[in-house]
């Protein structure tokens, strides 16, 4: 039997309707930009396996820097023991995070990263004996699957059977450049009438809403509002950061810098699971009291695991250097000569792109998971590229490794479609 069939038998893969999709892709082996699949097909990967596989799959140097960490020392339990791997990554983290950042807590993936930072913050004003239950957050958000990642969320296809579960959150529209008055106006009435204990925000993409930006002054703006009312601000940057919108993290384009930060996906660069929960000294301090019960009661197995602390490492090595910088901004340079080829197609309602990410809106209506998106995601991997599309949404995230070559073709797949949606 091949891989596909034997997939079958036991195994329910996420984000699909098996009645409706029954068939899997058998990947054997993936190197750089490339996947192969069991039949022998290549695929460019243009979107790193959902933004984690930045440096290409299997880098050389990632690999290596995680095989010495594996016979030196595997895991050990993080809340009575600490190691070199972790206090390593935190002082190269804390190197390139915003200057307000301090702290480092350990978590498994993106979604227990967000469910961290909003305990964090309820129980930040707990301790300090106020009762604080309303979370606020961008309409259309998605911060992941866990039941507080998901109360914060927005997109009602992964949140519709759970909702009457959720935590309290109200919701604000993301700013254009033009209704940031509106939206502080609306603000004031919340504020005025709730006890408000954090805004979540994915700063500048909305990534699981389709790659969908907003204004960075706007958002200065709303933060700015939220500090002045003793409100914390919780930056989702699983999927933005280390690098993918031309700097560091998103954050880094707005003056205001948030209190609490959620970092996963590219963090172990594809190779390990890992997340991360980073605070202000102000948000730590909060918890240190005589009092045991005021501590931070919550952990995960694999909290801080060394082994994916030194791969963790090893990107932020390969992010800062001359050579992925670089790659970055001919990246950039290669999306924007793309968007202004394809911008006034007939077919094509916007584009838009920041650092390594580009998106084009179809100007056709779809369901996000319906019949043309799949006809498009199997066209597509039929002329060995790998998109997936959002909707009527078409991005593009590729590693940085990509060369112009292959960058090319993932264009002029697109190109392709194009004509025949």
């Amino acid at each position: 039997m091949s891989l596909k069939e034997r997939d079958k038998k036991h195994l329910w893969h996420p984000l699909r309707q098996h009645h409706l999709n029954p068939e899997s892709i058998a990947i054997t082996k993936a190197k750089g930009c490339i996947l192969t699949d069991e039949d022998g097909n290549e695929y460019i990967d243009a979107i790193s396996s959902w933004y984690t596989c930045m440096y290409g799959h299997c880098n050389d140097y990632i690999v290596e820097a995680t095989y010495r960490q594996m016979q030196q020392l595997d895991h050990v339990m993080f809340s009575d023991f600490t190691h070199e791997p972790a206090v390593k990554l935190s002082e190269e983290l804390i190197k390139i995070l915003p200057h307000n950042q301090n702290k480092i807590y350990f978590n498994d993936n993106g979604s227990t990263a967000v469910e961290a930072g909003i305990k964090m913050a309820l129980q930040y004003y707990f301790n300090k004996g106020e009762k604080r239950t309303l979370f606020m957050a961008f309409e259309n958000g998605f911060h992941g699957d866990t039941f507080g990642a998901m109360s914060v969320s927005g997109l009602s296809v992964y949140n519709g059977p759970f909702e009457d579960f959720l935590i309290d959150v109200k919701r604000i529209p993301t700013p254009d450049g033009k209704n940031h008055h509106e939206i502080l106006k609306i603000l004031e009435t919340f504020t005025s009438n709730y006890k408000i204990a954090g805004f979540i925000y994915e700063p500048l993409i909305q990534g699981a809403a389709g790659m969908k930006t907003h204004d960075a002054k706007g958002l200065n703006k709303i933060l700015d509002f939220f500090k002045s009312h003793d409100i914390l601000t919780i930056a989702d940057e699983v999927m933005t950061g280390f690098g993918k919108t031309g700097k560091y993290f998103a954050s880094d384009y707005i003056e205001t810098k948030p209190d609490i930060m959620c970092l996963s996906k590219a963090l172990t660069a594809g190779l390990l699971p890992m997340a991360i929960t980073s605070c202000t000294q102000d948000i730590y301090k909060g918890f240190l009291s005589d009092n045991v019960g005021d501590g931070f009661f919550h952990c995960h197995t694999y909290s801080a695991n060394p082994v994916a602390c030194a791969t963790a490492i090893a990107g932020i090595e390969l992010l800062t250097s001359k050579e992925i910088q670089s790659n970055i901004k001919r990246i950039e340079k290669s999306h924007e000569l793309f968007r202004m080829k394809v911008n006034h197609h007939s077919n094509v309602k916007s584009t838009r792109h920041l650092g390594v990410i580009f998106a084009l809106d179809l100007n056709i209506a779809m369901a996000r998971y319906g019949d043309l998106r799949d006809k498009l995601l199997k066209f597509f991997m039929y002329r060995g590229v790998f998109l997936r599309p959002l909707g009527n949404t078409i991005y593009i995230q590729v590693p940085y490794v990509i060369s112009e070559e292959q960058l090319q073709k993932v264009y002029k797949v697109i190109e392709e479609a194009l004509e025949i949606v």
